[in-house]
């Protein structure tokens, strides 16, 4: 907005009657200096445009070459995030009533926005490839624990410390596990580690170890909104000997081990990495309300998880 300022000029003859009375003169100037104010401000406020600044996490592997980030696409992507929250989350079970769930607030439009707003999240939706759509009844205690075994990608390993300032106290560290192929449970749950590791350091002390999982790692308990320390929510416990694989078993380690984390095969060999399994001595699982069930070893392994 471009704003010029004239100058005027009005003559005042009082004796000969012409021009204009001087209060009237006066309003007229105190007109023009407020609209001269008001023209500068205006022409400030043009020098500034506001943005809102929105960032999502996004995994290097789903990343879009060619996506649509504008900004009139983003804003659509996040009302779809909220969509699939909605999803996951019934709005009758986490929002009051009457209340509009953010999934309803706009609807956005296009399928390509779906498409991207899907790859959005730093976790994914959907179910495990293979997965056979759901744990087992929760009174199907030695097949739960065997589902909750196979389908877990990773684990909490818990160790008694060897470091010196922790030396004889609770040392924990996570994990990539399987127990097998995605096809073949065998309820024996597998490890690549490293000497570096402080946990492998702990077990040439004692090899006694227990391993824990959570069924909170997967979509069920986001599904039924199952806090991860409800007792409906299940976890388990499996405690044992942690030994190197013998040669003979060593080739089908690798298949379970490398066909569910396959970037491990490309990890550096100058880490020395090796294979371990865990000997179970017991089985701990709280699957439900009203206690725990510590499972026999014989009927572990006789369930299965599919």
């Amino acid at each position: 907005m471009a704003f010029t300022h004239s100058r005027v000029f009005l003559h005042c003859d009082n004796e000969s009657g012409g021009g204009r009375p001087l209060p009237e003169l006066n309003e007229m100037r105190t007109l023009y200096r407020l609209l001269a104010l008001l023209a500068s401000v205006l022409c400030l406020c043009r020098a500034y445009t506001l943005r809102t600044s929105v960032s999502w996490v996004v995994s290097s592997n789903d990343v879009v070459e060619d996506a649509d980030l504008s900004e009139e696409v983003a804003p659509a992507l996040l009302v779809d995030g909220a969509g699939l929250w909605k999803q996951a989350y019934p709005s009758s079970s986490v929002l009051g009533d009457g209340v509009e769930s953010p999934g309803e607030l706009v609807k956005p439009e296009g399928d390509d926005v779906g498409r991207l707003s899907s790859r959005l999240f730093s976790y994914r939706l959907e179910k495990v490839s293979g997965s056979s759509g759901g744990p087992p009844p929760h009174q199907e205690t030695a097949r739960t624990a065997r589902y909750i075994a196979h389908y877990s990608d990773w684990g909490h390993l818990a160790t008694i410390s060897t470091q010196d300032k922790i030396k004889g106290l609770p040392f924990g560290n996570i994990f990539s596990v399987s127990d097998g192929p995605l096809d073949n449970s065998t309820g024996v749950i597998y490890f690549y580690v490293t000497p570096m590791d402080y946990t492998v350091t702990d077990l040439k002390s004692n090899p006694y170890a227990s391993l824990t999982f959570s069924e909170a790692e997967g979509e069920f308990c986001r599904q039924m909104v199952y806090d991860p320390e409800d007792p409906r929510c299940a976890r388990l416990t499996l405690t044992g000997k942690m030994v190197e694989v013998p040669l003979e078993e060593l080739a089908f380690a690798k298949e379970a081990v490398f066909s569910r984390h396959p970037v491990m095969a490309k990890w550096p060999v100058g880490h020395k990495w090796f294979f371990m399994k865990l000997e179970l001595v017991q089985v701990w699982l709280q699957d439900w309300v009203g206690g725990v069930s510590l499972i026999p070893l014989e009927d572990y392994f006789k369930a299965t998880p599919f």
